[in-house]
């Protein structure tokens, strides 16, 4: 027998009531027609070995924008964090999910 969480999940995704939240957690990119706000001012905490700092940035749940704190990431050598960012395309603002590149 199926559980009322379950079935109450079951019909959000069914109904796509979650899937702009769940393709941002995903990594699946995101289009929409509203402009992000203008980034929060954020106090970057002292270095901290073996760290990398990702700032904050505006992500995207349940039909808005959200302010998603900065946060320390584990460093890897001969990598550097590209932060979170939203790009615009033509009418649209994509998301592009924060990641580590050469």
């Amino acid at each position: 027998m199926i559980s009322r969480t379950a079935f109450a999940l079951s019909a959000c995704l069914a109904s796509g009531a979650l899937y702009l939240p769940l393709a941002a957690s995903a990594g699946i990119g995101i289009d929409i027609n509203i402009a992000p706000p203008v980034p929060q001012v954020e106090v970057v905490p002292g270095p901290r070995p073996g760290y990398v700092w990702a700032p904050g940035y505006w992500g995207w749940a349940d039909g808005r924008h959200v302010w998603v704190a900065g946060r320390w990431r584990h460093e890897r050598p001969g990598y550097h964090w590209v932060p979170d960012r939203w790009e615009q395309r033509g009418p649209n603002w994509h998301y592009n999910r924060g990641h580590w590149e050469r």
